[in-house]
């Protein structure tokens, strides 16, 4: 399988029916049967109460930030009896909260993360890893109650954990609000195909012969129902250090941290607070989501007459504190796991954990329900490896021999954790924004509004140059389509399609890319790059009989030192059945599944997917100009030739060979070859659903309605990353 995006050799190592497998695994259904079935209301319309119109930037900047601020502060160590504070102080459990929140992220597809506060909803809400974090919800409720709308809870999630860690000494880097809610699960989320939690005797996702590069697909966690690895070990043995690092390094490097974030991540994380295990992990109760109607939606709750809250806390298994000081920041941490030896002890909760040999008391912690008792501290196996690994040891010992590096680093990447799904830094929200830019948020220079004198010049200009339809929309498309709504990154804004790695992809035909992008770039005059390209677009569909193409200049260009290639090689694609494509490898999915994904990405409907692949079919958009669903005598004119001629009864289609994926089309009368097609064709003809919308564009006034609906869904994606131009009248002053 290849790492970045599950494509197979020889079958998925996860076992599934004919070794491929759904494009979204198990649902909540399959988990919890008894949860109530609220997607019945769906065809009415999303979950949205406050409706399709609410502002939330322009709700955020009513907000009073400092009396935010002051609030989360106080809370926390506004210590309640239903669930007290360790050490009197909520910090560490709220940014534990906070960082399982946007741990979720994978940089493969940008999904996951805490940018629509996802942590409220099935699976996340009852996912073994996340135990107990609904009482931090809860605890933050009366907050989120008094200032409404105008913070949301994917906002609250993150600037809690941030408070956290100012309240109790530590360095952060800034905040940015502007992360809006949902109000139901994300349902288009590959979590896993594993019917068991982790813990239940579920392999790890890591083949043990083939290594780190065999995790399927996008996913990132280790085992389901983690946040990142088991911090007992792979599989919960304490003694596979090799195994653990492996795990450690791939699982981070697939959220966007490298080894030296990895470790200040750990270290900074694990300076504050304490693991729960003081008990016997069979007396807790459901998670949320298959819990009693009494229990209000909490989860894991106790039969045992303490009620398993303070000290008899289970959560994670393990129990005990990393530093002797809990609750304040420090360099404790690194001097704890450096200067100590280790033994393997179990928990009360029977989890594996590491304590010092002949601890001094001073270095012991104080008892979190009793100061004037000292107790061991404690380490994971997954910690051990910041010593036993010879990268992370390195690592480790810089930053404790320079505690500000140290600081500025956690700061750094506890920023990067909370803030990377949320895209380019024009959508940030706040007083506390950072003005340093940061390469991971993907900088684009600001753009030029062109003038309309300058867009009919260099309109014109296109048009004369030879550049063929297939050609301009090709291009324009490649740039464009990048985009992802998850994470809002790609995009044509930025024109990175004429660097490092875009340029390069496969799917974008390199060579014929550079005579594309080298001719726009001398006919351009001073328009950006990135305009010149979408424009190219324009005219090609102009060109092609769409009509009248809108088009909104203003994009800047990006230059390669912007660019952080190893991050946007995520970004290329396997497959893309918009322009035809497929690669090499196979998949773990149909071809079709990942047509559905990568609409899904870029915010698509069923009737836009439709009608996009019906048009670029017919203007000649194949990758290598193959033939394949170029269903049409009238090549580079948009017509709806692709669904007349799909849907023509005196078709024969036939696979060409095993793999099923290629088919050819005879007719029925005379045995002749009339069209080539692929999955990403036939789908159209086959399913139920998209066959009604392809009859719509192939009926009598069909042609007129692609052209409008084609050129709509076209300008959706052009625009899509315009965060400069959505977001300007928020950051006036």
């Amino acid at each position: 399988m290849d790492a970045k995006t599950g494509s197979i050799e020889g079958g998925c190592p996860v076992p599934h029916d004919g070794g491929v497998r759904s494009l979204l695994g198990r649902t909540n259904k399959d988990w919890w049967p008894d949860m109530l079935a609220t997607e019945i209301l769906t065809p009415n319309g999303p979950s949205n109460p406050l409706g399709a119109d609410f502002d939330y930037a322009e709700a955020f900047n009513t907000i009073d930030y400092k009396a935010l601020k002051a609030d989360l502060t106080a809370l926390m160590t506004d210590s309640q009896p239903w669930w007290p504070a360790d050490y009197g102080h909520y910090g560490p459990f709220f940014i534990r909260m906070a960082w399982h929140a946007a741990g979720t992220y994978r940089t493969a597809d940008g999904r996951g993360g805490a940018n629509s506060g996802q942590q409220r909803f099935a699976p996340l809400d009852s996912w073994p890893d996340n135990g107990n974090l609904d009482k931090a919800r809860r605890l933050l409720w009366p907050i989120k109650q008094k200032y409404g709308t105008a913070i949301s809870w994917a906002d609250l999630f993150i600037l809690a954990g941030n408070v956290a860690i100012e309240s109790m000494g530590g360095p952060t880097f800034g905040f940015g609000g502007g992360r809006a809610d949902v109000f139901e699960p994300e349902r288009d989320i590959y979590w896993g195909s594993e019917d068991k939690w982790v813990n239940e005797g579920v392999q790890t996702r890591i083949d043990p012969e083939h290594g780190f590069e065999q995790i399927e697909g996008p996913l990132a966690a280790i085992q389901m129902g983690l946040i990142y690895v088991n911090p007992e070990g792979p599989q919960g043995n304490p003694h596979n250090d090799e195994g653990m690092a492996r795990d450690m390094k791939e699982t981070f490097r697939r959220m966007a941290m490298n080894d030296e974030e990895t470790v200040a991540l750990t270290a900074g994380g694990h300076t504050f607070g304490k693991a729960h295990g003081n008990g016997d992990a069979s007396t807790l109760g459901a998670a949320p989501s298959g819990g009693d109607i009494t229990a209000m939606g909490f989860g894991w709750v106790s039969n045992q007459d303490h009620g398993g809250i303070g000290e008899h806390t289970i959560t994670s298994g393990i129990e005990g504190a990393w530093t002797n000081t809990p609750f304040e920041w420090s360099e404790n941490y690194f001097r704890l796991l450096l200067d100590y030896d280790y033994e393997l002890v179990q928990s009360p909760a029977g989890a594996n954990q590491w304590q010092p040999i002949d601890q001094k008391e001073e270095d012991m912690a104080p008892a979190a329900w009793d100061p004037s008792i000292k107790v061991p501290t404690m380490m994971t196996t997954a910690d051990m490896q910041l010593k036993r690994d010879p990268e992370y040891r390195r690592i480790s010992e810089k930053f404790r021999n320079d505690p500000k590096a140290f600081a500025d680093a956690f700061a750094r990447a506890w920023f990067k954790l909370t803030h990377r799904d949320m895209g380019p830094k024009t959508r940030y929200l706040g007083p506390e924004v950072p003005a340093e830019d940061l390469i991971w948020q993907d900088p684009v220079p600001a753009g030029t509004m062109p003038s309309d004198a300058l867009v009919s010049e260099v309109k014109q200009k296109i048009a004369d140059s030879g550049l063929t339809v297939a050609q301009l929309v090709k291009t324009a498309w490649a740039s464009a389509s990048t985009y992802r709504k998850t994470d809002y990154r790609g995009g044509a804004n930025g024109a990175r399609i004429a660097l490092a790695p875009q340029k390069d992809w496969e799917v974008n035909e390199p060579a014929e890319l550079k005579k594309v992008l080298d001719t726009l770039d001398g006919l351009r005059g001073d328009m950006s790059l990135a305009d010149a390209i979408v424009l190219g677009g324009v005219v090609g569909l102009e060109q092609a009989g769409a009509g009248k193409v809108p088009f909104t200049g203003g994009r800047g260009d990006a230059t390669q030192d912007q660019t952080d290639v190893e991050s946007f090689d995520w970004l290329e694609p396997e497959a893309d059945a918009f322009r035809n494509y497929l690669g090499k490898k196979k998949l773990a999915v149909k071809t079709e599944e990942m047509m559905l994904d990568r609409a899904s990405l870029l915010g698509l409907s069923v009737p836009e997917m439709t009608a996009l692949i019906g048009g670029l079919r017919v203007l000649g958009a194949n990758h290598g100009d193959s033939g394949h669903g170029h269903f049409t005598e009238q090549s580079g004119k948009l017509t709806n030739d692709y669904f007349v001629n799909l849907l023509d009864m005196t078709n024969v289609w036939k696979a060409t060979d095993d793999s099923q994926q290629d088919f050819v089309a005879t007719d029925r009368k005379d045995g002749g070859e009339k069209w080539k097609a692929t999955r990403a064709d036939l789908i159209f003809g086959s399913n139920s659903e998209l066959r009604a919308v392809a009859e719509v564009y192939a009926q009598k006034g069909g042609e007129e309605k692609l052209k409008a609906d084609f050129v709509k869904a076209w300008t959706k994606v052009m625009d899509a990353d315009r965060f400069d131009l959505t977001m300007a009248k928020y950051h006036k002053g």
